[in-house]
């Protein structure tokens, strides 16, 4: 196939559920290709031959990369069909994954559409731990804090938020608890044994800049505040780590690391806690 030259492609993602898988994939790998950008084509809960015409049409007008998760086999034989005649690649995302699982479990898929989705103890398990981060975000409800799997702890802007959200999509419970200079930590924070506290923090160069694009977004004045001063944010920040050491609290630096490398960190190290904490309870 001849190499492309535009800045863009087109990027259709066609499912019979809510595209989510689909967009995790393609977004994934379009990421390696820096020199060119994805427009992307949604279509989820794809489930009728009527909703695939107007998918088939929009492919039809805008001719890329095309990957679909669809179950019925006349769909998914339709749309291949047409997208050879269109002339775009074509991918189920599932099928290898699928034959793959049937050659080693020797059984054949039940093919469930957006079988991902089910409402079964896991789900609930994710609604109960956003419930819970959300109602404890920024040191909300500090004598519930035991209740926690995760307690984050860092200066301001250190992504405690948007990884405490991140991590409660995987069903884990977190807190987060800003460190705000000539306010005391809350009493609570060191009496906790149960939830894994993890402290994290960035360059001060890195916080500035956060601090200051915030500012700009809020429309508020800019000034020569403590919040942007690079001395005085260098402070916190040392003052930060000289906690968590003094505590002996796992730390993460955030300044290069996106939210799903942070959280990865982080699930790694309460996997090491809740080990540590079963043994603890199988020696009492």
């Amino acid at each position: 196939m001849p190499q492309r030259h535009e800045s863009y492609f087109h990027l259709h993602l066609v499912s019979d559920a809510t595209g989510e898988t689909l967009m995790t994939v393609g977004r994934a790998a379009a990421v390696q290709y820096a020199s060119v950008s994805a427009i992307e084509h949604v279509y989820p809960l794809v489930r009728s031959q009527k909703q695939l015409d107007r998918v088939l049409a929009e492919i039809e007008a805008n001719p890329g990369i095309v990957l679909y998760t669809l179950v019925d086999h006349e769909l998914s034989d339709r749309l291949t069909t047409k997208c050879k005649e269109f002339g775009c690649p074509c991918l189920s995302v599932l099928e290898p994954i699928l034959s793959l699982f049937q050659n080693y479990l020797g059984a054949a898929s039940t093919n469930r559409v957006g079988a991902q989705h089910m409402l079964n103890a896991e789900y609930f398990q994710r609604i109960d731990a956003l419930n819970y981060t959300m109602m404890h975000d920024d040191g909300q409800l500090a004598e519930n804090w035991d209740e926690a799997d995760v307690l984050l702890v860092g200066v301001s802007r250190t992504s405690k938020t948007p990884t405490s959200i991140y991590l409660a999509n995987r069903g884990i419970k977190t807190a987060n608890c800003p460190l705000v200079p000539g306010i005391p930590l809350p009493p609570k924070l060191e009496q906790l044994t149960k939830p894994l506290i993890v402290g994290l923090f960035a360059s001060p160069e890195r916080i500035v800049q956060i601090r200051e694009n915030r500012i700009l977004s809020l429309n508020a004045p800019r000034d020569q505040s403590s919040y942007i001063d690079r001395a005085a944010v260098t402070e916190e920040i040392a003052t930060s780590r000289r906690l968590f050491s003094s505590h002996g609290w796992p730390i993460i630096d955030v300044t290069r690391r996106s939210i799903e490398e942070t959280a990865a960190g982080i699930m790694s190290l309460l996997r090491d806690h809740r080990r540590l904490l079963a043994d603890k309870a199988g020696l009492s």
